[in-house]
């Protein structure tokens, strides 16, 4: 292959990326404040825009905006326009939807039971397949973010409240997500009936809090309560007398809980527990168990930062060779600086990565990464640690080789577009990356750094179909040749 012609892409290019997190907060004085500040913890899982909706007791606020979190909600002005002792908020990459300020969530609507706000993470499989019954019935969509079919079911929906036309509308929904939803008493928080996309439950001060992550909770000093089961409606309601009461409604079938193992890879932060296990620690375990599965003679572990280091650390402890940090990553480079000229382009790499030649220079390395997706990243890399004069690079990467695309929420490249498709041997795409070597932990070595066990085939106890093609819904938009996924859609500069 033509290396030159397959590695032109911009440098975000070549990774995976999380559709959102969310965040919500009933009745504190500093409910946006907090929010914004559990925003900023989960900014990790959308980088792309950031909205938050409060309440006052009589009116809904809502700032909505491209970018970054702490380019916008630090601001005193911005928090000042959020009044209120309830919020929620939500940080956004999109792949379902363009990335437009139309579609930045939460979105609000005003309904026959009031107003409410919504927002989610993960992907509904059947959302074009509803937002077309729902064009025909005379529904008139606003964006094109699958959220919006959701405000539409609510607002269709035939029972009395609005948590029961909630509940009523997400048991109508198909595939991965975590979902809050805040009208003007209530705050509730829901989850996939099989637990796809991860949701905690915490407390500060007395009061309730869900987000997608414990790290949210850690920023504000907040207790983790628990997390929310999959399937499960939690709804939490200040009372006239200013007490709260908490509803947990659970589904009348529970199906196992099948979280997916790409938190744990790849998604989550470090210092985050993910069903009940902390990510930090199942990244390292990756690394012992890939040591393990894949040894090589060596003088350096190395990490591709920041992903592999966890698992470069495991790797280095349980084979003995020393670890060190041997590329070091500029955490100040944004996507604006990149200029789209080939010139500038073919820099990527050494722009968010630099080789540290003292650590490299004569050494036989072990390049440890997290994951590989198309591949192309990992030739630059396995350039400039050769051009910094490294005797062997050797690459092993802490997950099992990726061939299907997800439709829960991840952003994956078309099949024909991964790495492990493109080549017919592993032999084939180690020559392509231009290693020495080149191995991949196994689907069991992962499940036992997760989970303990090896993979149960007729159960599994995650979600994994990236790896095995064993998809854990019906994909009801992919399965109709009708549903292609093209929205019509009025071009927005804002």
């Amino acid at each position: 292959m033509n290396h030159s012609l397959s590695i032109e892409n911009d440098i975000d290019g070549d990774t995976l990326h999380e559709e959102c997190g969310v965040f919500g907060i009933l009745g504190h004085p500093d409910a946006a404040t907090l929010t914004a500040l559990g925003l900023h913890a989960l900014q990790h899982r959308g980088q792309e825009a950031a909205g938050i909706v409060s309440f006052d007791g009589q009116r809904f606020h809502s700032e909505r905006r491209m970018g970054l979190v702490g380019d916008h909600y630090t601001d005193p002005a911005t928090l000042a326009r959020l009044p209120g002792d309830r919020s929620m908020g939500h940080v956004r990459y999109s792949t379902t939807g363009e990335t437009i300020l139309r579609n930045v969530q939460p979105l609000f609507a005003e309904l026959e039971v009031g107003g409410i706000a919504i927002a989610h993470n993960g992907n509904f499989t059947n959302g074009l397949t509803m937002r077309r019954q729902l064009i025909a019935d005379g529904a008139i969509f606003q964006a094109t973010s699958d959220t919006e079919v959701v405000l539409h079911l609510i607002a269709r929906s035939k029972q009395a409240s609005s948590s029961d036309r909630f509940i009523d509308a997400i048991r109508q929904m198909e595939g991965g997500y975590s979902m809050l939803a805040m009208t003007r008493t209530k705050l509730i928080a829901a989850r996939d009936p099989i637990g796809i996309r991860p949701l905690v439950m915490g407390e500060l001060d007395g009061k309730p809090i869900f987000c997608s992550e414990t790290c949210a909770l850690d920023i504000i000093g907040a207790k983790y309560v628990r997390d929310i089961e999959n399937g499960e409606v939690v709804i939490c309601e200040i009372q006239p007398d200013g007490s709260i009461t908490i509803d947990a409604r659970k589904p009348e079938v529970s199906k196992p809980e099948r979280l997916c193992l790409f938190e744990y890879v790849y998604f989550a932060r470090p210092d985050s527990v993910v069903g009940g296990r902390n990510v930090y620690v199942t990244r390292r375990n990756m690394g012992i168990n890939l040591a393990r599965e894949a040894p090589v003679e060596a003088d350096v572990v190395v990490p591709v930062p920041d992903g592999g280091t966890p698992a470069a650390i495991g790797y280095a402890q349980e084979s003995g060779i020393p670890f060190e940090l041997g590329i070091i990553r500029n955490h100040y480079v944004g996507r604006t600086f990149i200029e789209p000229t080939q010139q500038i382009r073919a820099f990527g790499v050494k722009l968010k990565h630099s080789a540290n030649r003292a650590i490299i220079e004569g050494k036989r390395v072990i390049l440890v990464d997290d994951s590989i997706v198309r591949g192309t990243t990992s030739v630059k890399i396995v350039q400039m640690i050769r051009e910094a004069g490294a005797r062997e690079v050797h690459i092993r990467v802490a997950s099992p080789m990726i061939f299907y695309p997800d439709f829960y929420g991840i952003d994956t490249p078309d099949a024909e577009k991964l790495l492990a498709n493109q080549y017919g041997s592993l032999k084939a795409m180690c020559d392509f990356i231009g290693a020495d070597s080149l191995e991949f932990l196994s689907i069991d070595g992962l499940y036992r750094s997760v989970g303990g066990e090896p993979r149960d085939t007729a159960q599994p106890q995650f979600t994994d179909h990236y790896f095995t093609g064993d998809y854990p819904t019906r994909l009801l938009d992919r399965e109709s040749t009708s549903n292609v996924r093209k929205l019509s859609m009025l071009a927005s500069n804002g």
